[in-house]
């Protein structure tokens, strides 16, 4: 671990993504105590500008709404959404990409055809038709997002699972009489794992990206505050309410950022290659 964290500081983007995201979620943990009161409450006149009231420094919306109380209640949604639908994804995927990997011949055709299939349609749309099929609520646009996401992590581990099941200390462990469960979990998973914690924080962002986007279209869940709900409500007033839109954007900009660079920071760190290659 400590040399994981030398590797890691080495990298100044990812310590700054760090950095922003660590903001990012404090301000998602304390909305209840820094804004105690409803994000959806309105509170002053509609299409107040930022800086205008002291305590009203983001200004407010169409609809008199504190702009500041939806974007911290609103970091908390698309963090959840984010890190439980990236999650769910890799609980599918990497069983699937796993055993497709370590066992080959029909059980790896048939788990990459199927994986195949969900890759054909774009994820996009699949989303979309989804929650038009279900409800729109938190736990379908987050079930929706898992479910068009965990095609990579399913790819991901099979390409790692083929190239270790053939490794010495997994003949070893074949050997030495282990089920080939227990070789999956104790020798082919922990050796494959720098590579998945790097696509999962990449598919963090993809999924806080994705949330957004459905939300912007009015499919995401409408009892709840989000960014993608915020820019959404917005779009109309864009030309005459340009921070309504704005904010909200710089807000997914930034976490989304910051996501990306703590990727690229932890391939740095968990990848030996680039280590050797490191002045």
């Amino acid at each position: 671990m400590k040399d994981f964290w030398t590797h890691f500081r080495k990298n100044r983007g990812a310590v700054a993504g760090l950095f922003i995201l660590t903001a990012v979620t404090a301000c998602a943990l304390l909305a209840p105590v820094l804004m105690p009161g409803s994000p959806w409450a309105m509170v002053q006149r509609p299409f107040l500008p930022p800086m205008t009231l002291s305590g009203f420094p983001l200004g407010t919306d169409a609809l008199g709404r504190d702009v500041l109380a939806g974007l911290l209640h609103g970091a908390k949604v698309s963090l959840l959404v984010g890190l439980v639908s990236t999650a769910v994804a890799l609980v599918i995927g990497i069983p699937i990409g796993a055993f497709a990997g370590y066992y080959g011949g029909a059980v790896d055709d048939a788990l990459m055809r199927l994986t195949e299939f969900f890759q054909t349609i774009p994820s996009f749309a699949l989303a979309i038709v989804l929650l038009a099929i279900f409800q729109p609520t938190l736990t379908y646009v987050i079930l929706a997002i898992a479910i068009v996401s965990w095609p990579p992590v399913a790819r991901l581990v099979r390409g790692e699972a083929l190239s270790l099941r053939h490794r010495e200390f997994v003949e070893a462990a074949v050997l030495s009489g282990l089920t080939h469960r227990q070789i999956i979990l104790r020798q082919v998973l922990p050796n494959a794992l720098p590579p998945i914690i790097v696509l999962a924080s990449l598919m963090v962002a993809t999924a806080i990206l994705l949330e957004s986007s459905l939300s912007f279209l009015g499919l995401g869940d409408p009892n709840v505050m989000s960014w993608g709900y915020m820019i959404g409500a917005a779009r109309t007033v864009i030309r005459t309410a340009w921070w309504l839109s704005f904010i909200p954007g710089i807000a997914i900009l930034l976490t989304v950022l910051s996501l990306n660079l703590i990727g690229e920071g932890l391939n740095d760190a968990l990848n030996p290659r680039l280590r050797r290659k490191a002045p």
